[in-house]
């Protein structure tokens, strides 16, 4: 690789005799070239290596780091010394932060950053590289509400940064085949879709503990809070309860929607819903239920009907659909059944293949032939758009707004009644006041997104 050398806040080659000959042949095809193939300004090489840091390096966060490590992993931020223990380990090189604003404020070399925090903080983290200029993978759900979300997506298209959501699955080859066998009228049109998990795998429908307990030594209990109102430690929230908390995550349906409603929301190309409506157990102010069902109401679009989409979370799943033969059971954890006027469909959430049902409909299927392209991998889709590749097939473009329809879900369960949504102007019609869940308050010395864009 030619030696690089950094001339003000862009790249530069040290340019050979050799390099020289060949470069003015060439300088004729940037008329006919697109700059994206040449470089230029701000563009990396797909030849060099980008420079990562990397947010959130325990638990998931360890996973996410490992699977960028082809590149430079320059720094490292965590607010758990223990829990990133191994991570720092492993990249001797890299520099260590508790702060994610003070890492990219000093790391100045940096291209690209990976967001593993928990819920709260992902909003915070990606607009501020963001607007900084670079790259980001950011964990699912993309934000804790609405309105990051919204605001996260204007801020990276505007910025024309890289981006990722990180619903692994759906650089699976599984989802292709929904969206091909779907687009082949494997079961004719859809109207009906059905989504479920085995989540929560955490203590929800609880109230706030009241104990006081002393911070582990490890802990910066005030910068993991971030963004999010002060209340006192407890190992009730961390290092993974949190996901049941609404000050921290969002739930079975924020935590697992990103993945299993992914399936219906690419291959039906469903866009914004009319409504949406929810019961549930017991909710309170604090976490999420122990289990719900959410019903989401889509329009027609063009020529393909109107899509009842029902999802089931804490163990629910839907009515054993008439198509399934005897002694067969709808998949546990986590999958989607798709209805349609000529038959039905299931996929199990990381389960290879889709299945018509029942299995003698798929014994007599042709398979169509592969209309989408294959991915090389979650992962590398996002290293090759940050060096001036095809967007990653869960770019932010794609993941805010189905981020937004998730979300939209437990603004139903909070508030009890059904709701009418304006996708465009982000707005509840009929109830005003559930308008309140769309956003939240940044605790004092955290800047909101609306601030920042």
């Amino acid at each position: 690789m030619k030696q690089l050398r950094k001339t003000g806040k862009h790249r530069t080659r040290t340019v050979s005799r050799r390099d020289f000959v060949y470069g003015s042949a060439a300088t004729a095809a940037f008329a006919i070239v697109p700059r994206y193939v040449l470089g230029g300004p701000g563009y990396t090489s797909p030849s060099e290596k980008l420079n990562v840091g990397c947010i959130g390096i325990g638990g998931k966060g360890r996973v996410d780091v490992e699977s960028v490590s082809s590149q430079n992993v320059v720094a490292l931020c965590d607010v758990d010394e223990q829990r990133a223990a191994k991570t720092i380990e492993r990249y001797p090189k890299a520099k260590i932060y508790r702060d994610f604003r003070r890492m990219l404020d000093r790391e100045k070399s940096i291209d690209a950053v990976t967001v593993s925090t928990p819920d709260h903080t992902h909003a915070i983290a990606t607009m501020t590289a963001i607007q900084m200029g670079k790259h980001v993978f950011c964990q699912k759900p993309l934000t804790r509400t609405i309105h990051e979300a919204r605001k996260i997506t204007e801020a990276a298209r505007q910025a024309k940064v890289a981006t990722q959501m990180g619903n692994q699955a759906h650089a699976a080859e599984g989802p292709r085949l929904v969206c091909e066998w779907i687009a082949d009228g494997a079961i004719g049109p859809v109207r009906e879709v059905h989504c479920w998990t085995d989540r929560p795998k955490w203590p929800q429908g609880i109230a706030r503990p009241t104990e006081t307990v002393p911070i582990p030594d490890t802990l910066d209990w005030d910068l993991w809070l971030g963004p999010a109102p002060h209340r006192p430690y407890h190992p009730g929230y961390v290092p993974f309860k949190w996901r049941g908390w609404w000050d921290f995550g969002t739930g079975a349906l924020g935590d697992m929607g990103c993945h299993i409603v992914d399936y219906p929301f690419w291959a039906l190309k469903l866009g914004h819903p009319t409504s949406v409506e929810a019961c549930s157990t017991k909710v309170n102010s604090e976490t999420a239920p122990i289990a719900s069902i959410v019903r989401y109401e889509f329009p027609a679009r063009g020529d393909t009907p109107p899509v009842e989409l029902t999802w089931y979370d804490g163990g629910l799943r839907p009515a054993r659909p008439a198509e399934l033969e005897p002694g067969r059971e709808l998949p546990r954890g986590s999958a989607v059944l798709f209805v349609g006027d000529k038959g039905a469909m299931v996929y199990q959430h990381h389960g290879g293949a889709p299945r018509l049902i029942p299995e003698s409909r798929m014994k007599q299927y042709i398979l169509p032939g592969k209309t989408l392209p294959r991915s090389k991998g979650h992962y590398e889709e996002w290293m090759e758009a940050c060096k001036g590749g095809a967007p990653a097939g869960s770019s932010f473009d794609y993941a805010g707004l189905l981020t937004e329809v998730v979300l939209l879900g437990n603004v139903a369960t909070r508030v009890g009644k059904k709701l009418d949504w304006d996708g465009p102007k982000m707005r509840i019609t009929n109830v005003p006041e559930a308008n309140d869940y769309l956003h939240c308050t940044y605790r004092h010395g955290w800047r909101s997104c609306a601030e920042l864009s």
